[in-house]
């Protein structure tokens, strides 16, 4: 890359930056979240990506990926945030998969986000990752 390419991507704006983030404190909260961010997303995200979701940066260490589909919810725990496995567990019913991908029913979303709302930093909205096999365009 030459120096002023460089310079020009270090002076471009990403097109996503985080959100920092407002606990969630009733079913409602989340409800009214889950609406916004849709809309943001649909206005956002181009229809050709894919991998598309939201990190969660979490407060104490590390980021959950969440990715959200007719039938399901998938999370991609980076192994820095394992320690939120447990939470996962009690505010979603779900065992602890064998790696880092988690499927939960999508009806465990809103009990998911409220159990986690408390412990996020930041949200950001993210294309392109990796979420398995399980992966889906859909948001």
């Amino acid at each position: 890359m030459t120096p002023d390419a460089n310079q020009n991507n270090a002076t471009e704006r990403p097109r996503f930056r985080p959100v920092p983030w407002t606990a969630l404190e009733t079913p409602q909260d989340v409800e009214l979240w889950i609406e916004e961010h849709n809309r943001t997303m649909q206005e956002l995200v181009k229809p050709q990506e894919t991998g598309v979701g939201v990190r969660f940066r979490l407060a104490a260490g590390g980021d959950v990926y969440m990715q959200t589909a007719a039938d399901a919810v998938i999370l991609d725990v980076e192994p820095d945030a394992s320690w939120v496995a447990p939470l996962i567990m009690a505010a979603t019913g779900a065992e602890q998969p064998a790696g880092s991908i988690w499927v939960l029913p999508d009806d465990k979303l809103v009990q998911l986000l409220l159990g986690l709302s408390t412990l996020v930093e930041s949200s950001l909205i993210v294309t392109g990752h990796n979420f398995g096999k399980h992966g889906r365009r859909q948001f």
